[in-house]
């Protein structure tokens, strides 16, 4: 009777055996879609980038696509670029911590944590005309704010010397979009504080200044500095609000670009491309340390 029951259940556990596993491919079906995103809008972009930038006009091989990056013109693009991106990352990472900081350590009201929240999630993805469009409205020569200030206060502001077409205007307008989107990347790393770190602090005589500076920042400060480089990423790639508040009048690396590829006078694909390429090498580095800095943060707010 022993034997029969052994026999019966080796035989069940051999037909499962032969039965096609198709657990396998049901576990990996949620997530072909993301690699078939992946594929087509990151991966096949980058290579044909790469593959037109050593082509000439007639498709020939050459690298004096790349050589033309050491232009003097070229150069002071990508200076430009990297001068506004750097400036709107640090001030609107500064801005967007001490929002972040004030809706969560400060404890303000829910209410106001949940509409500054909403706030940003909206105002992160405000870009492009619409956003170009706001700011002539409000601070262009005839702007809301600009005639306001002038009949009320007697203070024209470009005979002061502001130009919301300038390098100061043109960072001022990131900014809109630049320190929401440092408050939803800091308010997680913000909440991840533990009040036992803060408690043990006061407990061994820590003033809050001090146990801000000892203890929070330190922890804080890889989040915060990947916050800043997430910002530099997102300010170094954006096109359509610079070319719409601007008309180009500002040399900008992405404004390059698109005259290099689709301009009339300026017209050499290939350079483009190859300018491109440069930014894409740009925002990898960028990435890598910004995804460095997040691991070493997240070991800190798991324990």
């Amino acid at each position: 009777m022993l034997n029969k029951q052994t026999s019966d259940l080796k035989e069940k556990r051999d037909a499962r055996q032969a039965r096609p596993n198709f657990s396998f491919l049901r576990d990996w079906v949620g997530v072909i879609p993301f690699f078939i995103f992946a594929f087509l809008f990151i991966v096949l972009p980058s290579v044909t980038l790469l593959v037109h930038a050593f082509q000439d006009n007639d498709g020939n091989l050459t690298l004096r696509n790349f050589l033309g990056l050491l232009e003097p013109s070229i150069l002071d693009a990508y200076w430009v670029t990297i001068r506004i991106s750097m400036t709107t990352a640090i001030g609107g990472g500064l801005l967007g911590f001490l929002m972040a900081y004030s809706i969560t350590v400060g404890k303000l009201p829910n209410g106001v944590r949940s509409a500054i929240l909403t706030f940003s999630g909206v105002a992160s993805n405000f870009a492009g005309v619409p956003l170009a469009f706001a700011f002539i409205a409000t601070l262009g020569r005839t702007g809301l704010v600009t005639v306001l200030l002038k009949n009320l206060f007697g203070l024209n502001l470009y005979e002061q010397g502001f130009s919301l077409y300038s390098f100061w205007g043109l960072s001022l307008t990131y900014l809109f979009f630049q320190f929401p989107l440092m408050i939803l990347v800091i308010t997680p790393a913000l909440d991840g504080l533990k009040k036992e770190w803060q408690e043990a602090a006061q407990n061994l005589g820590a003033s809050h200044s001090l146990y801000l500076r000892r203890v929070a920042l330190p922890i804080l400060m890889p989040s915060i500095l990947g916050g800043m480089i997430l910002l530099f990423g997102n300010s170094f790639g954006a096109y359509a609000t610079a070319y719409s508040l601007t008309g180009g009048f500002i040399n900008l690396v992405t404004i390059v670009i698109g005259s290099q590829i689709k301009g009339d006078i300026l017209y050499n694909p290939g350079l483009g491309y190859a300018l491109a390429v440069g930014m894409v090498v740009v925002m990898s580095l960028m990435m890598a340390v910004y995804y460095l800095l997040r691991r070493r943060s997240e070991r800190w707010l798991r324990q």
